[in-house]
């Protein structure tokens, strides 16, 4: 079952956003007696069904973690396998998402990506960029530290050519400059395999996220259970630093 953590009054409103830590492929398959590619291969089915399932539940935005900034240091095949089915995933379900008024988006460094994987994620953007019937929002070579100090330098140049005053730097200003500007900060966080913490993932934007923490590897996860952490999400009290109403008056 997910983790509740701090329960009281139900939430009014479902998870407007959504981010999910796909984790346990290569577990999902070592269980079974299978190399690490098959559990990636199941992994994107997984995902598949996800973005399904995230669209009938109401979810107006999804984001996964499909590709961290640190995963380059995995061993080459490992990396040509998941660049393979990156593609595979563009080139299939692109048209279909599409369809359905998805948008997709990507955030992460676009910086040395090879010119077709690049071409890809640029695609991807272009046709669905006018989609309105959710928000699919894909992290790839993206690590949270990273965004957060290009962002910084980027604040800092600024500083020093004497564009902006560094007093009149805000949180929201500051949010502008990193890879979700523009992206509402997510609701809820769910995490795959039994682990228990970020990763380097949304670290700005998770401030007053509600974070499941799921026992199940990523290529297991199915509707039934995005179903089961929004439940859980609307049994939380979200306070975002304050005190609830009870309390309040009490």
């Amino acid at each position: 079952m997910p983790s509740r953590g701090q329960r009281g009054e139900p939430s009014p409103v479902k998870p407007a956003h959504v981010a999910i830590i796909m984790d346990g492929n290569g577990r999902w398959a070592r269980a079974r007696g299978l190399p690490r590619a098959a559990g990636h291969r199941a992994g994107v089915e997984a995902l598949r069904k996800t973005v399904r399932a995230a669209g009938e539940l109401g979810v107006g935005w999804l984001t996964v973690y499909a590709f961290s900034s640190e995963n380059w240091s995995r061993p080459k095949s490992e990396i040509n396998d998941l660049m393979g089915l990156l593609k595979r995933f563009i080139r299939r379900d692109l048209a279909e998402l599409h369809q359905n008024g998805v948008r997709v988006r990507i955030v992460g460094s676009r910086q040395d990506l090879t010119p077709d994987i690049a071409a890809l994620l640029t695609e991807a953007e272009s046709l669905t960029e006018r989609n309105t019937n959710m928000n699919l929002v894909v992290a790839f070579n993206y690590g949270a530290r990273d965004e957060i100090l290009r962002a910084a330098r980027e604040i800092a140049r600024e500083a020093r050519d004497g564009q902006i005053d560094p007093e009149s730097v805000t949180a929201e200003s500051f949010s502008a400059r990193l890879d979700t500007a523009g992206i509402p900060d997510p609701d809820l966080i769910i995490r795959t395999s039994g682990e228990q913490r970020l990763s380097n993932f949304l670290l700005w934007q998770a401030a007053y996220a509600e974070f499941v923490f799921l026992p199940l590897h990523w290529p297991d996860f199915s509707r039934e259970d995005l179903a089961a952490a929004i439940a859980v999400y609307e049994e939380r009290d979200r306070r975002f630093g304050g005190v609830a109403a009870q309390e309040a008056v009490s």
